[in-house]
């Protein structure tokens, strides 16, 4: 059984609101093997909805709406879908009842028009909604089911999981659906799809996407199979083929993050870490006491802007400052040596650069990054030359200094 998802309201289309319900509901219907193959946002038009609707009812065996389910004029999915299915609308006293003593409760007087959220089409189940007024509905109609869901998640989320999860349980195929996510960091979108393009092509089962994020790029594999077992097998026959295509620059299997596989690797190798940061401004260290038990292995930083405080805080000798400037490979050094000096720390890291978008030159120009990284073998340097505004250029370089860090302690 595949499905679709179709989010109802204007304000959907607006910047001002996501669509998070139709995430929400993905993942709970992937547990149960049902892949969701189309998802479409519609306003609160009356032609568009029923559009979508006979499309949705064209391709999809289950069909489900979100949104428009409220007392208002400009709430249409229960008339829309009872009008294109031919179904006429009709009160169901039992759930007037429970609006009205719902309104009661509450100690307010009920407006006429939430009268409108106890209709429903002939020959369909209502859904209980205990977190609202307006029910779901559950229609069985030819080879189609249609769900109709309230849009506030805090009503979607309970009705869905107590009520559609069961349900769905009893008709789905039984299939399962299962995902491995894999993480890479330093190589452009276009290698990693040169490298494995060849490997993926040969798979129907399981399926690959190739995303670009800021400073990673992900491989999705998707597999679906009779059971978990089965599914995870198709995925680690394609998997294994591509790890080893794209060798050391994948650093997670699971989704984890890089800040998340570096404290693992600190923690696996007993060592700390304290950075100084220039024009990262604490980034780095942020990211670090992202993940829970870094406490663990993360000593702490300094976040030193000015020349003054480069000195006086990670010892960078003003000498120095003077003769190469703030952004050069001997200050980065300095930086990194320093820091681990005065903390006691296993590992050093030090940036500095111009994030701009102003203060560059034609010889050090907007997105010029040293990172330096100091350990009992010595220092590590790199030069990077970043696009981009501003914050993409702070971010690569906090990612640098991350897979710097990996690939250190991992070698």
């Amino acid at each position: 059984m595949d499905a679709e998802i179709i989010a109802v309201g204007s304000e959907l289309l607006t910047p001002q609101h996501a669509d998070t319900n139709s995430l929400y509901l993905t993942e709970k219907l992937n547990r149960l093997g049902i892949l969701v193959r189309f998802k479409t946002i519609v306003g609160d038009s009356r032609e568009d909805l029923a559009m979508v609707v006979r499309a949705g009812l064209s391709r999809s065996p289950l069909v489900l709406l979100t949104g428009g389910l409220g007392p208002t004029e400009d709430d249409l999915t229960r008339e829309v879908v009872a009008e294109v299915l031919g179904r006429p609308l009709q009160e169901v006293p039992e759930i007037r009842q429970r609006i009205e003593e719902r309104f009661r409760r509450l100690g307010r007087s009920m407006p006429e028009n939430n009268l409108r959220q106890a209709q429903v089409p002939v020959g369909a189940d209502w859904l209980e909604n205990r977190n609202g007024t307006a029910p779901g509905i559950w229609i069985e109609h030819n080879h189609n089911l249609v769900v109709l869901l309230p849009g506030p998640p805090r009503e979607l989320e309970p009705m869905f999981d107590s009520v559609c999860m069961p349900r769905l349980a009893r008709v789905a195929s039984g299939e399962r659906i299962q995902t491995r996510i894999y993480k890479i960091v330093g190589l452009p979108e276009s290698e990693v799809d040169q490298r494995i393009a060849p490997i993926y092509r040969g798979y129907q089962n399981p399926t690959t996407t190739i995303l670009a994020s800021l400073g990673t790029i992900e491989v999705h594999l998707r597999a679906r199979a009779a059971n978990d077992d089965e599914a995870e097998g198709l995925l680690s026959e394609l998997g294994d083929k591509i790890e080893l295509a794209l060798g050391d620059h994948v650093y997670s299997t699971r989704g984890e993050s890089l800040e998340e596989i570096v404290g693992m690797y600190l923690v696996m190798r007993q060592k700390t870490l304290a950075v100084a940061e220039s024009c990262t401004g604490g980034l780095l260290a942020e990211r670090l006491t992202r993940v829970s038990g870094s406490s663990n292995y993360f000593l702490g930083g300094v976040v030193c802007y000015s020349n003054e405080l480069k000195t006086k805080l990670a010892g960078v000798p003003a000498a120095l400052l003077e003769a190469h400037g703030a952004v050069s490979k001997p200050v980065a050094q300095a930086l990194a040596e320093g820091v681990r000096a005065r903390t006691g720390a296993s590992m050093g890291v030090g940036i500095t650069g111009i994030a701009g978008p102003s203060g560059g030159s034609a010889e050090k120009p907007v997105g010029l990054v040293f990172v330096a990284l100091a350990d009992e073998r010595g220092t590590q340097l790199r030069e990077f030359r970043f696009p981009g505004p501003r914050e993409r250029i702070r971010h690569w370089a906090s990612q640098m200094g991350l897979e710097m860090i990996r690939r250190r302690i991992r070698d």
